[in-house]
Order: C-alpha cells, then structure tokens, then sequence
C-alpha cells in the first residue's frame, strides 16, 4: 500500500484537513499524519460570515498525528497534502518539514497544496516560477517567493496541484489522486 504524509499542526483547518484524509484511504492508499509531535493537535473551523470581511476561527475536530517531522523518510511517501488554516503560519519553521517538502518538489513526487500551506511550500523556496492557486490573502507569499498567484480551484504546476480553500476540495482533490495514481503506476513499472 503507497502512504500520502498529510502535514498538520494546531490551527490547521478542519475542512482543509478531514476530507483529503479520507479521500486519499478511499483510495486505498495509507493516509499518514505529520506534525511537530506524535500527539493530538486542534484542528478549527474557518468561515466568512455573511457581513464580515475577515475569517472567524472556531473550535472543530482533534486529530492524532503518527509521526513527527523529524522521523519522516520522505522516500517512504508517495505524495504529501499541505493542508491548510493558521497551521502553516509557524509550520513553515520547522526544518525538518522543510527538508520534507524540498525531497518532493527535488523528485518530482505529487504534492497538493490548500489555502495557507502555500507559506509551507513558499517557505521552502520550491514555487519560483511556478503558478499555484491558494486563498487570496497569501498572494503575498506566492508572489514575492517567485510564483504566479491564480484565483482558481485547481492549479497543476508540474508535480504540485492547488486549490484555494476547503471549497474547492473536490476539484483540486481529484487532480491530486489522479496525480498519485500515476506516480504510483509509473514508479512500479521502473521496479520490474
């Protein structure tokens, strides 16, 4: 069974988080959970309610992490979700992760990206030049790390897919497994 590494934290959004989670095992591949820490972290709610121009942050769902980034073997994955929420606001320092997210972009391995974990992959310096999608408050990030910022569901660059945020998890989200699917069926055809 290929394992997909999904990046977390506290803060990290739950909608960003849960439906990749289960999307990913729905298709029979190995969901492995990520963070700082081998323990429970708070994942939150983010919602624009009517009237308001800013995000509102609630208290949602908790979910256990199975590994810490410092244990990871990237080699083990076939692909990584970056999921999104205040998460990655401080994930993005965290060295390991970053030795992470540079083995994927370096071997070309499938890697979907929502909402705020555009800071992850900006941080690590491996967007430039590329186009990616991400909510419009971190155009920032993506721009001023070399990348082209599109206000659109789902973006393929190469071995990266994005999407803005948990609402477009169904367009950016059958991308990222028909990406790993072919990941998959390539890196086993080498192996014969």
């Amino acid at each position: 069974m290929s394992k997909v590494l999904i990046v977390i934290g506290d803060a990290a959004e739950a909608l960003d988080t849960m439906y990749p989670l289960f999307r990913v095992q729905e298709d029979g591949y190995e969901a492995v959970i990520a963070a700082p820490e081998v323990r429970t972290y708070h994942l939150v709610m983010h919602e624009i309610p009517p009237g308001w121009d800013v995000t509102r942050e609630g208290p949602s769902y908790h979910l256990k992490s199975h590994i810490a980034f410092r244990d990871v073997n990237p080699d083990d994955y076939a692909g990584m979700f970056i999921t999104g929420g205040r998460a990655p606001e401080y994930l993005r320092y965290d060295r390991d992760l970053m030795r992470i997210t540079r083995h994927f972009f370096e071997h070309e391995k499938p890697v979907a990206v929502v909402c705020h974990g555009a800071e992850i992959v900006a941080t690590a310096n491996v967007i430039q030049g590329r186009r990616m999608a991400t909510v419009p408050k971190c155009q920032f990030d993506v721009e001023i790390c070399g990348a082209t910022f599109v206000n659109e569901g789902c973006v393929r660059d190469g071995n990266m897919v994005s999407g803005r945020t948990w609402h477009d998890n169904h367009l950016y989200m059958r991308e990222f497994m028909r990406m790993l699917r072919e990941y998959v069926e390539h890196s086993l055809s080498h192996r014969r």
